[in-house]
């Protein structure tokens, strides 16, 4: 794990150090990063670097392991598979359901179309793809090595607590962050490791958080984590506590959250009921040894 760990901080910090030329251009690039509004090209930019980096990681330590790189989450067979588009649909009536309670409870409501015309058409696909790469860098960052690493020590669950504790932390940061948000991030990861466990793969995973952010950010145009929907489809709005709406962060630090994802945990596990991880089936398998 220390040897992973080490090896991506190397790779993304020369990365970083070569191409913004040195540590004054570092310093100089955070600075206008922090005064700059994010937009799909920007954001699907640094995803998919980090995750090629993260990619290319993976794949040094699965040759000094002798696995294969599909063991770790992401086999490229199964890619786009029922799977993750069964996990994109949950993800996008999980946000749904959410602002529809919000709706009912009148804190919630559609203005009008925020776009028209070929805008709609443009950013509808260039949100697709940003938060496919946002997807596929975090699960794959910390469900994929970092998973299978932690769970073949300390056992499947343990692991995912960890993991998605840590992936709560991450989101610490975020402008005007609450108790109930950060417990939403933290079920949010147990969920997605439910996902892991019983697929056996990322891609439900990947799907369901692909989808839950693009319907946040796109479809309905509300604060994803903080971060302000930029060239959204529809114009929406808030009125009541913040207990109900999230206030800033977003539907994610809503008191509904929590509840929405319960019953996304429930329905899943009616359709998947077998535990198809590589560790847990060969645990489970009568001919394992310890």
């Amino acid at each position: 794990m220390l040897i992973f760990l080490a090896l991506v901080g190397i790779l993304f910090g020369g990365f970083v150090f070569i191409s913004r030329g040195g540590l004054q251009g570092v310093q100089n690039a955070q600075n206008r990063l922090a005064q700059t509004k994010i937009t799909p090209l920007l954001l699907s930019g640094s995803e998919a670097i980090t995750f090629v980096i993260l990619c290319f990681a993976t794949w040094i330590m699965g040759k000094i392991e002798h696995r294969r790189f599909s063991e770790y989450g992401l086999p490229p067979r199964q890619a786009f598979g029922r799977d993750f588009w069964f996990g994109s649909l949950l993800g996008f009536l999980a946000i749904s359901g959410t602002l529809l309670v919000m709706f009912l409870l009148h804190g919630f409501r559609v203005v009008g179309l925020a776009i028209h015309g070929t805008t709609i058409l443009s950013s509808f696909l260039a949100w697709g793809i940003t938060f496919l790469l946002v997807g596929l860098f975090e699960e794959f960052a910390f469900r994929g090595y970092v998973q299978y690493t932690l769970a073949s020590g300390i056992g499947f669950w343990p692991a995912a607590l960890v993991i998605s504790v840590l992936f709560g932390l991450g989101h610490a940061v975020n402008p005007g962050e609450n108790v109930v948000g950060l417990v939403a991030v933290v079920l949010f990861g147990l969920l997605l490791c439910l996902f892991l466990m019983r697929t056996g793969n990322l891609w439900c995973a990947v799907g369901f958080h692909t989808g839950y952010d693009w319907g946040q950010t796109f479809f309905y145009g509300v604060p994803d984590s903080g971060m302000v929907p930029y060239q959204n489809l529809l114009h929406s709005s808030f009125s009541g506590p913040r207990w109900m709406t999230g206030g800033v962060v977003g539907p994610e630090a809503s008191v509904f959250t929590p509840i929405a994802l319960l019953v996304v945990a429930l329905v899943f596990s009616r359709y998947y009921r077998d535990n198809r991880y590589p560790i847990l089936r060969l645990r489970s398998s009568p001919l394992s040894t310890d």
